[in-house]
């Protein structure tokens, strides 16, 4: 017979954004539990409030499976004395599949005996598995934790019920001291406690109660209702679904109405307008045909429509109070220029172990500088970049931002244009903090992307440099993030971007431009360098690239991140030739026998008199021509390197590498040492598998 299983975790309003990882983790959880246990069910469906996470299990099995099974053991020469007398060995296992010696058989495997031991044991009835959920519970873990009462044990919000219902019977355990029944609890206002005869009358009950449990059905109710005073109005609601997914969860009978603010404020900037509706209130705003915003907005109740006009108004006065503080921020602001900011930003701190937020625009500027030369900026792109690295930061000491944290750059390029800035270093101001998250946008703008390199590499760097380099999950100043960063906008803007010499070169300029920090930065270039690989790795982790070509590309000697990529679709494009095997195998044999050569022979020259045979004179063409061919792009090099492969494997056929002539040996040496660094390039190829 099948079962029906209700577990209801009851607790104070949880934040919204741990809601729905939460009922996710409890899904997992509980379905991992279950396969574990060898308790076979239909489906889990998920029900998530504020109050509350719930799963209704259907198709539950009456019992675990029962195992049966046969269990190898050690030899029998292991298990037996030569009289027969059992071994510990024997006894041992045995007891550890519960059993004793007089249950063990043996079975012959390629002329060896082995002992062996049927094992039987009977699957426990679901109510006693269900019971250990209790564990599973408990083990959850959140984003930040909390204790309450005189407990020691820490949970997202304090547990105030719990229901474990198996069809219509309790299935008893207790956490702290709460202990399961049969008993919910409806709207916090609208409701009251309910009783469930059983667990299939959950979600109905609930409703009944001014509940809906269902995330999704919930959802979908707010986003039908904002849409319909949409039409009603003829405004257009961009429902982001973010906004949406975190209303959801603050709410658990959701009622959408529409409020107003004066028209006067609609001259404050409108991200500011979107900031203090959005992110502060979490309102969705309006605007109408023509795409101009409207001095309107909708928000959700977590009720019905009760003297819905009073929570209109009070929202509508929270509102208010916002914008007006915006508006006078605003016109302060205006009240200074960008100089008498940058000038302010001398006394703020970047970081108290680094520098004054003017010095690090400092050092920006020297990288800027670096940055516009490697990547062949114009004029024009190269005096916005520069420009804006010695301003853009200014907006952190306006009035607004400090308000509004999160229109930092967005200010900044407001303020900029207002002051008859060029639009190109307005645009680059707000661009150089992107991307703001792993999988953000990126700056638009060549200006813009080459001040978010300077920004992130400076700052990667002295952190590092003062000794504060992430470790484990501990990030606070989020430099994996601005590492991803420069990788992302690298590759989007297809720049080459050689990590180590670019920060030797910026190092460089900071001491010439006499702005760099007290601290040695030349000595973290190497942690520099693997702190972005390990960024490239996930990025090409996350698209699904093979392990052994991300081996290769990123443990290679190169640091140029284009190249990196550009590395791996290579190989990867070409794993499936018919000759991919031969060209690698030859090509990792050039390299180790490359790296038994002494450094010097990597820049000394060929001496054709030394050749002792026609392949070597063969191989000398070759590499040649790998050496042209490495000037127009990798695919041209491993074009070139595959079409030599036949010319390699003629040369060892032919030629003993370590001759006993130190001369000719040296000579070889240098001749494949050639090669390998042409065939390095590519990465580490001894990484790759090959079959």
């Amino acid at each position: 017979m099948a079962h029906t299983f209700l577990l209801e975790i009851g607790l104070e309003e949880m934040p919204a954004h741990v809601v729905t990882p939460a009922i996710k983790q409890l899904v997992k959880r509980t379905a991992d539990y279950l396969k574990e246990q060898r308790v076979a069910y239909d489906d889990i469906k998920p029900f998530s409030t504020p109050r509350r996470l719930a799963l209704l299990i259907s198709g539950l099995a009456d019992k675990q499976d029962d195992i049966s099974e046969s269990v190898k053991g050690p030899a029998k020469k292991i298990a037996q004395d030569a009289d027969g007398n059992w071994s510990k060995a024997a006894i041992g296992f045995t007891r550890g599949q519960g059993l004793t010696p007089d249950d063990i058989t043996f079975k012959e495997i390629k002329g060896t005996e082995y002992v062996y031991v049927d094992k039987f044991i009977a699957g426990e009835p679901v109510a006693a598995v269900l019971a250990g959920l209790k564990d599973v519970i408990t083990a959850m873990t959140f984003p930040t934790m909390m204790k309450w009462g005189d407990h020691h044990f820490e949970y997202i919000r304090p547990i105030r019920w719990l229901v474990a219902l198996l069809d219509a019977d309790v299935i008893p355990f207790s956490i702290l001291d709460v202990t399961t029944d049969r008993n919910t609890r409806g709207h916090r206002f609208l409701g009251k406690d309910i009783e469930l005869k059983q667990a299939g009358d959950y979600e109905a009950d609930l409703t009944s109660q001014f509940v809906i449990a269902d995330a999704d059905k919930r959802k979908a109710l707010i986003k039908t209702q904002i849409d319909k005073i949409a039409t009603d109005n003829q405004w257009t609601v961009n429902v982001d679904a973010g906004l949406l997914e975190e209303v959801n969860n603050l709410v658990e009978w959701p009622t959408a109405f529409a409020g107003s603010f004066d028209e006067k404020y609609l001259t404050i900037p409108e991200e500011v307008l979107i900031t203090s509706m959005r992110d502060h209130q979490r309102f969705f705003y309006a605007r109408d045909a023509s795409g101009k915003l409207l001095p309107n907005f909708i928000s959700v109740r977590n009720g019905n429509d009760h003297d819905l006009q009073n929570v209109v108004a009070g929202n509508e006065k929270v509102l208010t109070a916002r914008l007006e503080d915006a508006m006078f921020f605003y016109t302060e602001d205006q009240n200074k220029t960008i100089a008498d900011y940058v000038e302010r930003l001398k006394s703020v701190s970047f970081h108290d172990k680094i520098s004054t937020m003017a010095e690090k625009m400092a050092r920006v500027t020297a990288i800027v500088g670096v940055l516009a030369k490697h990547f062949d900026l114009n004029d024009a792109q190269t005096k916005a970049a520069l420009r804006a690295s010695e301003i853009y930061k200014f907006d952190l000491v306006t009035g607004m931002v400090g308000e509004f944290a999160e229109l930092q750059g967005v200010m900044g390029e407001k303020y900029a244009l207002l002051e008859g800035e060029d639009p190109a270093v307005a645009q680059a101001i707000r661009e150089h903090y992107e991307p703001i998250s792993a999988d953000g946008a990126l700056p638009a703008s060549v200006p813009g992307a080459v001040l978010a390199l300077a920004d992130k590499l400076d700052s990667i760097l002295t952190f590092f440099a003062a000794g504060m380099i992430p470790s484990g999950s501990n990030d606070p100043y989020a430099l994996r993030r601005q590492a991803t960063g420069i990788v992302r906008i690298a590759r989007d803007q297809q720049w080459s971007l050689p990590v180590a010499d670019l920060a030797r070169d910026a190092i460089a300029a900071e001491t010439a431009a006499n702005v760099a920090p007290d601290l040695d930065q030349t000595a973290q270039v190497e942690a520099l360098v693997n702190f972005v690989k390990d960024r490239i790795r996930k990025i090409l982790r996350s698209s699904k690239q093979r392990h052994d070509i991300i081996a290769a590309v990123t443990e290679g000697s190169s640091s140029d991140v284009l190249q990196i990529f550009t590395a791996a679709n290579i190989l990867a494009s070409h794993a499936d030739d018919a000759n991919f095997k031969d060209v690698i195998e030859s090509l990792t044999r050039v390299i180790r026998l490359a790296q038994k050569a002494p450094a010097e022979l990597a820049t000394a020259k060929v001496n054709p008199d030394l050749f002792n045979n026609d392949s070597e004179g063969a191989l000398d063409q070759g590499v040649a021509k790998v050496a042209a061919a490495a000037d127009q792009g990798l695919d041209a090099l491993y074009a070139s390197l595959a079409d030599i492969q036949p010319t390699i494997a003629a040369y060892f056929d032919a030629t003993m590498v370590m001759d006993k002539d130190e001369a000719v040996k040296n000579n070889r040496l240098t001749e494949l040492s050639h090669l390998a660094q042409l065939a390095l390039t590519l990465g580490d190829l001894d990484q790759l598998v090959v079959k």
